[in-house]
């Protein structure tokens, strides 16, 4: 399954390590210092033509890569459970 992201950015359920909400994440001196990190080594991408409100950390080809976007983690994890029990739906029935 896939997750959209907004601005048209859909990934692969399976390449996600985590989803976190950036105004509670970033309060944490650690977690500004990864997020500098990984920006200074070009692995952000931002889907986001407003303020994000999340990001998720991803792993593609054996890189971390994490995506910035304007859509709240909550709603992302929603959506992620959604699409999970979904598709488990639709085994149990096949």
């Amino acid at each position: 399954m896939y997750l959209h992201l907004g601005q048209n950015t859909v990934i692969p359920e399976k390449n996600i390590l985590g989803i976190f909400d950036l105004d509670h994440t970033t309060v944490s001196k650690h977690t500004r210092n990864y997020l500098t990190k990984a920006q200074k080594e070009n692995r952000v991408i931002n889907v986001s033509m407003e303020l994000p409100k999340s990001f998720l950390v991803c792993l593609e080809k054996g890189a971390e890569i994490v995506y910035l976007s304007q859509i709240s983690a909550s709603t992302l994890f929603r959506r992620a459970s959604e699409s999970r029990i979904f598709s488990a739906e639709n085994e149990s029935n096949g």
